[in-house]
């Protein structure tokens, strides 16, 4: 990712599928998986807004992060 579409990204709330695919290649690369994922109501949270579907920004984080691999270090 370069800086300009680190900026962009920042300044939005909320993020199309093809920006999704863009800026969290690590979640998916594909439109198709993200539709896969809406059908059977799992992945990240998303909103319909009239006909098109977008992805808050703080929710792709939060799915992202959300099952950490913890070590033994990290547990008391």
């Amino acid at each position: 990712m370069n800086n300009q579409e680190s900026i962009s990204k920042r300044e939005r709330v909320a993020l199309t599928s093809e920006e999704v695919i863009q800026f969290y290649p690590e979640l998916t690369r594909s439109k198709g998986v993200l539709a896969n994922w809406r059908l059977k109501k799992v992945g990240p949270r998303y909103y319909k807004i009239g006909s098109k579907v977008v992805y808050r920004i703080k929710d792709i984080e939060e799915f992202l992060f959300r099952n950490p691999v913890l070590t033994r270090d990290c547990i008391d």
